[in-house]
C-alpha cells in the first residue's frame, strides 16, 4: 500500500498538469471592424520618415481611447494590407491564403450569383475548406464566433459558422450588411423594410434600446466565459457588422457630434466608430476582471478600405491623406489598421509584444493572421494546405522579419468601385493594371509618393516591364483567374 499511494499521488500530479498546461494555451482575440480603414481612429497609424506617429485631421475627428490604449501597451502597423472588399478578406483569414488563390474574389451576393470569371467561388467557403478555427478546436480550443460571417451565400454549408470551425455562432450568417443596428427593430426582424437583412440569435435583445454592436458585445463575453468555465483556451473572432451601411447612428455618442458641422452620415459613422470604440474597451475590461488578460492576444484589424461617408469615391476623402475608398485599387481601398497586443502586457505574456505605440513599418497582411495565430497557439498548419501569409511574431516583438515578403497584391476580376484590376505591390513600387479599357497601367513610388500622386508609367518604362513581369509571375503561381470578354480570358500584357 505504501508503494501504492506514491504512484496514485504522481498520477494525480501529472493529470493536473496536463490540465493546468492546457488553460495555459493563450488565448486570442481577433477583432475585426467591417469597412474600416486606416484613418478612422484617433490613433495615428501612419509613421513619419523617423517612424514615429504622424497625426492627420480624422484622427482628431474619430474618438478610440480603447484603441489608443491598445495602441499604448501593443504595436501597430502602418503598412498593413487586406483585400479592397469583405468576403476576400473573410476567406483569407480564414484560410491564410490570398485571395487569386481561394478564388472568394468578390464579396459574396447572398442570394443571387455575382457576375465574375468562370470557377470564382460565389459559392465561399465549406466544410471542405482547411480553416482556422477547425485547427484550433483539434487542439482543444473553444472557438466563438461573433457578428458578420459573410463567409457564404443563403442556403450553403458555410453561411453557418458552426460548419466551418466554430462552436459557438453568434449572430453570424450569409449577408454583411444589417437590417439595422437598433434594438427597438429586431436588428430588422421587427422592420418590414429591413427584414431581408434582419440580425438573427439576439432576440432577447429584441424591443430594447441596446445597439447591435453592444448586444453582439453582451453574448461574446457570455460565450467567453463559458470557455473559462470549461477550462479551455478560447479563440474568439469578433466580427462586427458595424461600421458597415446603414449609417445608423449610436445614440449613446451622438451628442459627441452634432456640434460638428458634418454631414449627419458622417456623425452617424463616427458614433459607430465610437461604439466599436467601447466594444474592444469592454472586452479587454472583461478578460482582465477574469484574471486571463495577461493570457490574451488582441489583434485588431479592418476588412478592407474605410466608407465613411466624405468625399468621392477614387479621390482624397475618407482615408485622407491617402488615395481612395472601400472597393478601389488605390491605397484608402486596401490599406487597414492592425493593432497587437496583449490584453494586459505581464509575466504571463506567451512571447513578447513591442510597448508604448511603436510602428512597424514592414508590409504585414490579412493573409498573416491566419499562421500568426496558429504560430500563438502552438498549432501546425497542415503540410498539405498551401499558406500565402507568415506569421507576424517576429515583427510583433519590435524586430523585423528579414523572411517575410515584401509583396501584396488583390486581384479583382469583377466590376465594382475600380473593375477588373490587379494591384501588385513590391518594396515601394506599385502596379496597378486593368484588364479592360486603354488606360492599363499604373506606377506609383510609394516610398517618395505615399499618396498615389504621380502616375510614373509613361516614364518609368523599364520599372513598369519588370513590374508587369512579377504580377503575372505572382498571378501564375497563385492560380489566378481572369475577366473575359465574350469567349475570350483577358490575360495581363507586357508594356
Amino acid at each position: 500500500m505504501k508503494k501504492t499511494l506514491p504512484l496514485l499521488l504522481q498520477i494525480l500530479v501529472l493529470g493536473c498538469s496536463s490540465v493546468n498546461a492546457e488553460i495555459q494555451k493563450p488565448n486570442v482575440i481577433l477583432f475585426l471592424v467591417d469597412d474600416m480603414g486606416l484613418m478612422d481612429t484617433s490613433v495615428p497609424m501612419l509613421a513619419d520618415k523617423n517612424g514615429k506617429p504622424e497625426r492627420h485631421p480624422l484622427n482628431d475627428w474619430y474618438r478610440t481611447p480603447n484603441m489608443e490604449r491598445l495602441a499604448r501597451q501593443g504595436i501597430r502597423f502602418s503598412q498593413f494590407y487586406a483585400q479592397s472588399v469583405c468576403s476576400p478578406t473573410r476567406a483569407s483569414i480564414m484560410t491564410g491564403q490570398n485571395s487569386a488563390r481561394h478564388r472568394v474574389t468578390q464579396f459574396i451576393a447572398p442570394e443571387k450569383r455575382n457576375n465574375g470569371p468562370k470557377g470564382w467561388r460565389w459559392e465561399g467557403l465549406t466544410q471542405k475548406d482547411v480553416t482556422l478555427p477547425l485547427l484550433l478546436r483539434k487542439q482543444g480550443y473553444h472557438t466563438i464566433f461573433a457578428g458578420k460571417a459573410h463567409f457564404a451565400p443563403t442556403g450553403f454549408e458555410g453561411e453557418d459558422p458552426t460548419k466551418l470551425g466554430f462552436d459557438i455562432n453568434i449572430a453570424g450568417c450569409s449577408f454583411g450588411q444589417p437590417g439595422s443596428y437598433y434594438g427597438e427593430d429586431g436588428y430588422g426582424n421587427l422592420n418590414p423594410k429591413r427584414k431581408k437583412r434582419a440580425v438573427p440569435g439576439l432576440e432577447k435583445y429584441h424591443k430594447t434600446d441596446v445597439f447591435l454592436s453592444e448586444a453582439i458585445t453582451l453574448e461574446a463575453k457570455v460565450a467567453i466565459d463559458q470557455s473559462l468555465e470549461n477550462q479551455k483556451p478560447f479563440f474568439l473572432y469578433m466580427s462586427h457588422y458595424a461600421v458597415h451601411s446603414p449609417f445608423n447612428s449610436d445614440p449613446r455618442f451622438a451628442s459627441n457630434y452634432k456640434d460638428s458641422k458634418k454631414p449627419k452620415n458622417a456623425q452617424a459613422y463616427a458614433t459607430l466608430i465610437e461604439g466599436i470604440d467601447k466594444s474592444l474597451g469592454d472586452l479587454m475590461d472583461h478578460v482582465a476582471s477574469k484574471g486571463v488578460a495577461e493570457n490574451t492576444l488582441i489583434l485588431f484589424v479592418g476588412d478592407n478600405g474605410s466608407d465613411a461617408p466624405l468625399g468621392p469615391v477614387h479621390g482624397y476623402s475618407s482615408s485622407v491623406p491617402l488615395r481612395g475608398k472601400k472597393g478601389t485599387c488605390y491605397e484608402g481601398g486596401m490599406r487597414v489598421p492592425f493593432i497587437a497586443g496583449w490584453a494586459k502586457p505581464g509575466k504571463k505574456n506567451t512571447f513578447p509584444i513591442a510597448r508604448d505605440s511603436l510602428h512597424n513599418d514592414q508590409i504585414g497582411t490579412v493573409m498573416d493572421l491566419y499562421s500568426t495565430i496558429l504560430d500563438t497557439a502552438g498549432v501546425k498548419n497542415p503540410s498539405s494546405h498551401v499558406v500565402d501569409g507568415v506569421s507576424l511574431l517576429k515583427q510583433l516583438s519590435g524586430r523585423g522579419n528579414p523572411d517575410r515578403p515584401d509583396h501584396f497584391m488583390c486581384h479583382f476580376p469583377h466590376s465594382h468601385r475600380s473593375s477588373n484590376f490587379t494591384a501588385f505591390r513590391q518594396g515601394d513600387w506599385k502596379l496597378i493594371y486593368r484588364y479592360k479599357g486603354r488606360k492599363k497601367y499604373e506606377l506609383y513610388d510609394l516610398g517618395k509618393d505615399p499618396f498615389e500622386t504621380k502616375n510614373l508609367a509613361e516614364s518609368e518604362r523599364r520599372k513598369l516591364k519588370e513590374m508587369t513581369k512579377a504580377m503575372i509571375v505572382r498571378l501564375e503561381k497563385e492560380g489566378a483567374l481572369y475577366p473575359s470578354e465574350g469567349d475570350k480570358e483577358l490575360k495581363p500584357l507586357l508594356p
